[in-house]
């Protein structure tokens, strides 16, 4: 439900548009005033969602209104200018105004007013959920957020629990088998990927960084710079060096460098 205010400086035409209001259920309202002051006073206190604004108005006309909200950096509502002359609708909408009415209000030209603002509000209210959603899996899965949006603007899996546990690497006519868990970090050298393991080992595969980071399930490694992969369970310490860049300093002595792009994932690993 939206909280609206009403704002006219004459009696009548507030309780008009009380009366015409109260036939849309998702609409509360909360406040009515008379002139600018109180408006900007109730707008402010309020939080309203939506204000239905009188432009002529004496001592301080709804664009003054809005100016001054605008000065004292108040969240602003969705705004619906009432007038009794039409040449002030291209000012409306150079304000930002999401619609304008014109007195006598109509009950139909009303409607179609309070149902763009719901498509509106909808529409906003649907993206902030969204990107709520993508926040909380992210905390979750160590997963960036713009990588989980991407995903639900795919439509694929937000979530994906089927990460290999193994890699499987060919080199010099062999393939060998990698165990994920065993991956300590992982360095870009050139068209290869140096694949260092927990026993000491290099193994070179021939692949991108970007496609082997979507095989490593994020939960377990973390994206430190653009050439470099770590395993979050041998990070021993973050360190920030006196140029003011940082490195991370692995369980076994190897340093790896972070660069400042990818600072702020680093930092979430030391957050949980």
């Amino acid at each position: 439900m939206l909280k609206v205010i009403v704002v006219d400086d004459e009696p009548l035409a507030r309780k008009g548009m009380l009366v015409r209001l109260a036939a849309f259920p998702e609409l509360q309202v909360v406040a009515e005033c008379a002139n600018g002051p109180d408006a900007i006073a109730a707008i402010s206190t309020a939080a309203p969602d939506l204000v239905f604004l009188d432009v002529e108005m004496p001592g301080m006309d709804g664009f003054a209104v809005l100016k001054a909200l605008q000065q004292q950096n108040t969240r602003l509502p969705y705004i619906v200018f009432v007038t009794a002359y039409d040449h002030y609708a291209f000012n409306a909408f150079e304000v930002q105004a999401v619609d304008y009415v014109l007195k006598p209000v109509e009950p139909e030209r009303l409607k179609a007013a309070v149902e763009k603002v719901l498509t509106f509000h909808n529409a906003a209210d649907s993206q902030k959920r969204t990107d709520q959603l993508a926040a909380a899996v992210a905390r979750l899965t160590g997963d960036q957020p713009d990588h989980i949006l991407e995903r639900l603007d795919k439509a694929e899996p937000v979530v994906n629990d089927r990460y290999p546990e193994a890699i499987s690497i060919k080199d010099s006519g062999e393939i060998t088998r990698v165990q994920v868990q065993d991956i300590d970090w992982v360095d870009a050298a050139g068209d290869y990927m140096c694949i260092h393991t927990r026993d000491g080992q290099t193994h070179i595969l021939r692949r991108t960084m970007k496609e082997l980071e979507s095989e490593l399930d994020p939960r377990l490694f973390v994206r430190v710079h653009r050439s470099a992969i770590v395993n979050v369970n041998t990070i021993a310490k973050l360190q920030m060096l006196t140029n003011g860049e940082h490195q991370l300093v692995l369980t076994n002595g190897q340093a790896v460098k972070v660069s400042r792009s990818y600072k702020d994932r680093v930092k979430q690993v030391f957050s949980h």
